[in-house]
């Protein structure tokens, strides 16, 4: 739990369910690992996905600026260069983050490890426009990438 417990954000129950469905020799794999995890959030039910997307904090967001991060956040939005927004980006972010907020019910959720923040707000500014179904089925694969990202760092120091 002390290693896995903050892979998928203020979400720890993840971890747990895959400690206690028994851990193998072959969850050494990252790849095996990754794929118990992915079981887990997917046999979890909609409310405890929702529940999931809603841990995740907004890109660019008022956390960030008042630092409010858990400290993985803080350093991929920062990778990302999310730390580095001049004002008028801010607010094109703050009024993404509030419109989507308001269609689908949880932020707007990007495993932004290798993007830049015109990719990231390009993205951003598409997935805004989808549906509710095809939204939340996009975000739980990228909180599921951020997992990965974060099993692979870990696994890699």
């Amino acid at each position: 739990m002390a290693q896995f417990g903050g892979l998928y954000e203020h979400s720890a129950w993840i971890a747990e369910a895959v400690f206690d469905a028994g851990l193998q020799a072959n969850h050494n794999d990252p790849d095996h690992l990754h794929d118990a995890f992915r079981h887990v959030v997917s046999a979890a039910g909609q409310q405890r996905q929702l529940d999931l997307l809603r841990a995740h904090p907004d890109l660019a967001g008022k956390l960030a600026r008042k630092d409010g991060l858990t400290s993985s956040s803080r350093q991929e939005q920062a990778g990302a260069g999310l730390d580095q927004c001049g004002e008028e980006e801010f607010a094109l972010f703050t009024e993404l983050n509030k419109r989507y907020q308001e269609k689908f019910g949880f932020p707007f959720i990007m495993a932004v490890k290798g993007a830049d923040r015109a990719q990231i707000l390009s993205q951003f500014q598409v997935r805004v426009d989808n549906s509710a179904e095809a939204e939340f089925d996009t975000a739980l694969e990228q909180v599921l990438k951020i997992g990965w990202f974060r099993l692979m760092d870990f696994f890699n120091e």
